[in-house]
């Protein structure tokens, strides 16, 4: 009688015991399995185990890995092809290493992440997007480095180079809106302590006057301004060459509709940047109001070249 080889009982043992004990040995018994070569055997295995059930995601991340390979190993190429995708798809970045696998299922991955990175990429920053436009800035920037990192791997083949561009931007403005308020300065006038055990009563926040606010899109109840006149400078042809596609431009503007102030917040190219600021200081707004009184109103404006 022929006795099954140690790491199949293994396998087959572990498999017995039920899901949730069996996971982390079937899935080493696997990995020997396909180190051996034994490529059906460490399919099996890992057909076995329950598909999404686990709560380690970084072992069902590897039981997808092993699965891609075994696949391909067999010549079970459309299977496989899904297999990698579902990979990559959850886990970016992943690459089988050559101590992994043969150039073949090497360049099959490679293949694969050429074609979905971008979309990928396009998925991820719009999640990203979703959680600046909700005001989750460090949910926001984590985010954004990530699809930053997509954009520059070397199986991207450089697509993608004008999101680089919008995805930067957002990115700063974010990294801003986490950076604490600066201090306020210490007045030169001396100012009364307040008696003990009296504190200074504190000053609610609707109890601001609205004149002395900023407001933004996201204010409840603020209706934003309309533009009367916002005539961008144009771009010469000599400065299209070295000009990115697209720029950010923050303006505030007062209760008369007159722009007070204008910062860059993602360039464009430089002697564009100046003419669009000067620009910016013969803009006129309808001005944005509060229960219809005119407000100051903080608008970010995105400037597209081509």
């Amino acid at each position: 009688m022929r006795f099954p080889p140690i790491v199949g009982i293994v396998a087959l043992a572990v498999m017995m015991a039920g899901p949730a004990a069996a996971q982390p040995n079937a899935l080493n018994a696997a990995r020997d399995l396909y180190a051996s070569a034994r490529y059906d055997e460490a399919l099996a295995v890992l057909n076995g185990l329950p598909a999404g059930n686990s709560p380690n995601v970084a072992d069902m991340t590897s039981v997808q890995q092993y699965r891609s390979l075994c696949l391909l190993a067999l010549g079970r190429g459309p299977e496989a092809e899904e297999a990698i995708g579902a990979v990559v798809t959850a886990n970016p970045s992943y690459q089988p290493t050559a101590a992994e696998a043969s150039p073949r299922v090497r360049a099959a991955f490679t293949e694969v992440r050429q074609r979905l990175l971008p979309h990928i990429a396009q998925a991820r920053y719009t999640e990203a997007k979703t959680a600046f436009d909700g005001r989750h800035f460090a949910e926001a920037a984590t985010q954004l480095r990530e699809v930053l990192t997509l954009i520059d791997d070397p199986d991207m083949q450089g697509r993608l180079g004008d999101l680089r561009v919008l995805v930067s931007g957002f990115l700063d403005l974010s990294v801003v809106a986490l950076a604490p308020p600066p201090a306020a300065p210490t007045p030169a006038a001396v100012v009364e302590a307040p008696r003990a055990r009296e504190p200074a009563p504190a000053i609610p926040d609707q109890a601001v006057p609205a004149a002395k606010r900023i407001f933004g899109r996201d204010d409840e109840g603020v209706m934003a301004p309309v533009a009367i006149r916002q005539e961008m400078p144009r771009l010469s042809a000599q400065a299209a060459t070295a000009a990115r596609a697209r720029g950010l431009l923050e303006i505030v503007i007062d209760e008369q509709g007159r722009v007070i102030s204008a910062t860059i917040r993602m360039p464009v190219q430089p002697a564009f940047d100046q003419a669009l600021l000067v620009a910016a200081r013969d803009w006129s707004y309808r001005p944005a109001t509060l229960d219809g009184q005119p407000v100051k109103f903080r608008k970010i404006i995105q400037v597209v070249t081509r």
